[in-house]
């Protein structure tokens, strides 16, 4: 909630925590306050927040903010901002709204445009077009004969990740589900779990994967089309990373064809029909996922650092290290990737083992 970074205070005001304890935090003032519109326009009701001395502010997410209604909490928090300040806008998409408050709040901004088409040579792009009632098996047979380590599979709304998960499981591929009903703690969680490797499958929506940033993802399915072709711009950036190769497949069912046309007038080439793919079978499945993730009660708030926990199951003959993965550390807790096979054994070893002597509790996620 309030963090130090160069003697820098850093207050994160989010609608998913209790807002006492953020009331707490901002009496004290903050350098910087970072929050989503809807509880910022909370505080300001409030007059827990002043913004009257503030020298910067950024409009980050411009497009998605306004798609999820955001508009009127917007214009509020700019009003409630000194004329002087500097104002910073970041968008994906450029659409009226967003044209509209650049004109009343900025003064003469430059614009800076990025082109954002992929390089073919990095992405495979193909299609496969199947009814729509039949797209949960599409996506597990693809699950099973391709056999990405991590894939992403959009959905264009919550209820579609959870009928696609629920689906899923009748083939035994388990997955993890992204998307704005989430908590905070929840929507950290599931990121920890998929980068780490300790998930394969990742379903998400569009406005629960904004701003990902995680580079060894092998595959995008698109089990619905977004209706802007922009989106699926952005979608399909979440593969083919750091140089790495990456496939984006496409369900396209008979009322998706107009949506699949108009993705295809911004590609430099055509989106080209898949192969025939075996039918999926819980026979086939891929091996589960190499890793799993242990999380314990205590994060940078309790001085927690990543050598300590590599340290705790390594000391006194414990786990190879070369069996511990990514170690992520928030405010109150820290996650650590280990190994399936040796899990048990890292979980015992930290409950009656000591970190920094102290005693934490620890559980396997």
């Amino acid at each position: 909630m309030a963090r130090y970074l160069d003697n820098i205070k850093i207050i994160t005001l989010c609608g998913g925590q209790p807002i006492g304890p953020q009331i707490g935090s901002l009496e004290h003032g903050a350098h910087i306050v970072v929050g989503t519109p809807g509880r910022l326009s909370d505080h300001l009701r409030k007059q827990t927040l002043q913004l009257d001395r503030l020298n910067m502010l950024v409009l980050d997410e411009a497009d998605r903010m306004l798609d999820m209604g955001f508009e009127e909490d917007i214009r509020s928090i700019i009003g409630a901002t000194p004329a002087t300040r500097q104002t910073l806008l970041f968008s994906a998409t450029y659409p009226e709204q967003i044209e509209s408050i650049s004109a009343a709040y900025q003064y003469d901004p430059v614009r800076v445009s990025i082109d954002t088409q992929h390089d073919d040579s990095t992405i495979d792009q193909k299609v496969w077009y199947c009814d729509s009632k039949h797209k949960a098996a599409a996506v597990a047979a693809l699950l099973q004969h391709f056999a990405p380590e991590a894939a992403i599979i959009f959905c264009n709304t919550k209820q579609g990740c959870n009928e696609m998960a629920d689906a899923l499981r009748d083939y035994d591929l388990k997955s993890l589900s992204l998307h704005g009903d989430l908590e905070q703690r929840e929507r950290d969680q599931v990121l920890i779990r998929f980068s780490n490797g300790s998930s394969r499958y990742l379903l998400a929506t569009d406005v629960a994967a904004r701003g990902l940033d995680i580079d060894a993802v092998d595959m995008v399915i698109n089990a619905d089309l977004p209706q802007d072709p922009a989106v699926y711009t952005h979608r399909v950036g979440r593969t083919g990373r750091a140089g790495r190769q990456g496939m984006a497949i496409c369900l396209c069912g008979e009322r998706d064809k107009h949506r699949l046309q108009r993705i295809e007038a911004l590609q430099t080439q055509p989106i080209t029909a898949i192969d025939d793919v075996p039918a999926a079978t819980p026979e086939h499945n891929p091996a589960p996922a190499e890793m799993t993730t242990l999380c314990i009660a205590g994060g940078r708030k309790d001085k927690l650092r990543a050598g300590d926990i590599l340290g705790a199951l390594t000391r006194a003959g414990g786990i190879d290290g070369k069996q511990i993965g990514k170690i992520d550390i928030t405010d109150h807790a820290c996650y650590v990737a280990v190994h399936r096979r040796i899990a048990a054994d890292a979980l015992e070893q930290l409950k009656q083992g000591k970190i920094k002597g102290r005693a934490f509790r620890a559980r396997r996620i």
